[in-house]
């Protein structure tokens, strides 16, 4: 496996192919506080780090190229294009702190033409977003006088909100409280 390591020579040349991770340490101005693996075999920041990411196809990185931020890493965790290590898999909270702290660095013109180079012009073309995403045009233009007006609104108030508080009582406990129900300990209740 090739792990990144300082080259001030990285490019020196026009024509220099970086991997993943090489790509990953370029962007980031500091310290990496996480460990990246990638499916190029390459890899960067600390053997030892507590948190992890694992990039496992060229989809994984042309969702984050192509949206960078959380949209690309949600979209590419999603759909199984990127693994979480160091976390449960629906609590990434802690990854995400530690992921809070790195600055990113703005690249140059000449690092921009390597980069893209080295992903190659395919992984940057955006992934069409899912269906459900990206309704037709003319669906979206027919759809659009039926999903709200006042009526359907009324209606929709109407059904969410009169309803018993028993029925609120059974989702949300007798505290009638929203809450993510995020548990520190398997054996606590909803109270």
């Amino acid at each position: 496996m090739t792990t990144y390591k300082d080259r001030s020579d990285v490019f020196a040349e026009l024509g220099t192919k970086l991997s993943i991770a090489e790509i990953f340490a370029t962007l980031l101005d500091g310290p990496v506080p996480i460990r990246l693996t990638c499916y190029d075999g390459s890899s960067a920041g600390p053997q030892d780090s507590e948190f992890g990411l694992e990039i496992l196809t060229p989809r994984g990185v042309n969702y984050i190229a192509t949206a960078p931020g959380d949209l690309g890493m949600a979209r590419a965790y999603i759909s199984g294009d990127l693994i979480a290590h160091g976390v449960e898999p629906g609590d990434p909270y802690e990854l995400l702190k530690a992921m809070a702290s790195m600055k990113f660095r703005r690249p140059t013109a000449l690092q921009l033409v390597v980069i893209a180079r080295s992903l190659g012009w395919e992984l940057l073309k955006p992934v069409p977003p899912p269906p459900q995403e990206a309704m037709p045009r003319w669906r979206r233009i027919a759809l659009e006088g039926l999903r709200h007006s006042k009526t359907r609104d009324a209606e929709a108030i109407h059904h969410h909100y009169d309803v018993s508080n028993t029925f609120y009582e059974y989702v949300l406990g007798p505290s009638m409280t929203y809450t993510c129900a995020a548990y520190e300990d398997p054996a606590w209740t909803l109270e």
